[in-house]
């Protein structure tokens, strides 16, 4: 495929014997030049806009072993220190994306992006780092989390780690203290998929009043698994197996009944909540509802809600129906525009992908039963500029917004800041070169996904990422790829992150408001 023509894997002759070599390139279906070596770990960025969330200033950006050493005008340098001219060009915080699944086992199958692929895309498109899903092997966390490091070790960028609940026991609390020792301060919890990942309201509960404690997030997939169920079981009654039994069986109003009883629960416990691909404007009415009463709840939308329409699951080829079937589904139209507008005024905070990747082989595995269609769609590489297609060019947000919706607000919430998510003195040398008047165009003929489809095929649109910096290595430079396997680094995410500010008040607030217990004289009768 032509976009594996463009993707050079440097690998150094000291890590990696020429038979090894060779077993790898053909393992990544990439081609390999083990002759290149790293770019110059000194690099500066001349004339360019510095887009930060807050402000924007015309200034160099002077970098040195993978650090930003200094962000002003005018900055001279030595030789032997690559120059990238940015002029008329936005130099900006690299994309996180809060929300992907690479290499996952799910619905008898496994994602056909694994570390390596999969974060290629990401840098190709302006993303630096994603935090990416553990799922328990057969409930243990901590089996969960050795399965994830080991998959990731192919990593090319830096990275980060969820953890999903799907069990509860004596050993289950005791894991997650343990997996906040190791960096992961988010936990995931499943309301859909009955009779796999789901779990109950008393799990849930349990699982808050955790995550409370040690000061990490709770996120939930908000739909009503029992209601999908039983959704599920109507559509196959009526003789609708396709992809649009998929929407039908799962609509809008179990999202919603789902996103308020995970509010509800997070409010009665007192702690924030995180809800995750917010599909529908049911869904962010729900949350909008909450914020507004002083609730710290988190909406996430995912660039398929902002920008798809569910008429593509009506298609009457079956793969081409079938590569847009994701949980919950894409939405008719009109509830992408209510998303953007909800992006625009800040009741959703972020955008991520759900970047959830199966091929056209793996897709018919549901020819017969939507059930069996394994639910995920691609993202990891299109989210920066189809935000900024979308959401920029349209006028609904400024740059500095689309920098706080695609990087620093994910840093914030998970305590990386302003390591990530900024373009400061200290940060780490993160940085896309963006050149606003240029286009560009996507297509699986090009994209660098190992999938052989694209829920955005065939789309242009204005604004391009021209350069990627990932820890001071230019990665993505004149549309080629210059990444290496085993280079990305595994980022620890502390817990007690700003949402946490004012809760122990709260709490002392509520315990104060109960004028309880009473003290009664006891009679006796």
């Amino acid at each position: 495929m032509a976009h594996l023509r463009s993707l050079i894997l440097l690998l150094s002759i000291s890590l990696w014997s020429l038979p090894a070599l060779s077993q790898f390139c053909e393992s990544v279906n990439g081609y390999c030049d083990s002759e290149n070596m790293l770019a110059s770990s000194k690099i500066l960025i001349k004339g360019g806009t510095v887009v930060n969330a807050d402000h924007q200033e015309v200034a160099d950006v002077y970098v040195e072993d993978g650090i930003i050493v200094a962000v002003r005008p005018n900055i001279k340098v030595p030789d032997g220190v690559r120059v990238l001219d940015a002029t008329g060009r936005l130099v900006m915080p690299g994309g996180i994306d809060p929300h992907t699944h690479l290499a996952m086992e799910f619905m008898g199958t496994e994602t056909i992006d694994n570390f390596f692929s999969g974060q290629a895309a990401a840098l190709a498109g302006g993303t630096t780092m994603h935090i990416d899903f553990v799922i328990p092997v057969n409930g243990s966390l901590s089996k969960g989390y050795e399965a994830y490091v080991e998959k990731a070790k192919l990593s090319c960028m830096d990275y980060g780690f969820h953890m999903a609940i799907t069990k509860w026991d004596d050993i289950v609390p005791k894991e997650m203290e343990t997996m906040v020792e190791k960096g992961i301060n988010s936990f995931k919890f499943f309301m859909a998929y009955k009779g796999s990942l789901m779990i109950s309201d008393e799990l849930l509960l349990e699982g808050l009043k955790k995550c409370k404690s040690l000061g990490a997030l709770a996120m939930v997939h908000a739909e009503n698994g029992d209601a999908v169920f039983e959704g599920q079981k109507r559509m196959i009654q009526l003789g609708i197996t396709g992809p649009e039994g998929h929407a039908l069986s799962r609509p809008p109003v179990l999202e919603a009944e789902a996103t308020a009883r995970a509010i509800r629960l997070a409010a009665f416990v007192n702690a924030p909540l995180y809800v995750v691909h917010v599909m529908s404007s049911d869904a962010m009415e729900e949350i909008a509802r909450a914020q507004k009463s002083g609730q710290n709840v988190i909406g996430e939308p995912v660039v398929s809600g902002l920008v798809l329409d569910d008429s593509v699951l009506w298609n009457p080829d079956f793969i081409t129906a079938a590569k847009f079937v994701m949980s919950p589904p894409i939405r008719a139209a009109g509830h992408g525009k209510a998303l953007q507008a909800a992006l625009s005024t800040g009741i959703l905070k972020l955008v991520g992908t759900d970047h959830c990747t199966f091929n056209s082989k793996q897709k018919s595995l549901g020819i017969d039963d939507f059930r069996k269609i394994p639910n995920g769609v691609n993202g990891i590489e299109e989210r920066m500029h189809l935000v900024w297609d979308t959401m920029v060019e349209s006028g609904q947000i400024s740059a500095t917004d689309y920098v706080r919706v695609t990087s620093t607000e994910c840093a914030k919430l998970f305590n990386i800041y302003p390591r990530k998510g900024a373009i400061r003195v200290g940060s780490d040398a993160d940085i896309i070169i963006f050149n606003p008047n240029s286009t560009f165009h996507i297509s699986a003929h090009s994209h660098h996904s190992r999938s052989d489809t694209n829920v955005y095929e065939g789309r242009s649109g204005k604004g391009k990422v021209e350069v990627t910096i990932s820890g001071g290595r230019i990665v993505w430079e004149n549309e080629e790829l210059n990444v290496v396997p085993g280079s990305g680094n595994y980022v620890s995410m502390p817990p007690f992150n700003y949402l946490y500010h004012g809760i122990d008040k709260a709490d002392q607030n509520y315990l104060a408001s109960l004028k309880a217990p009473v003290n009664r004289i006891k009679q006796s009768l």
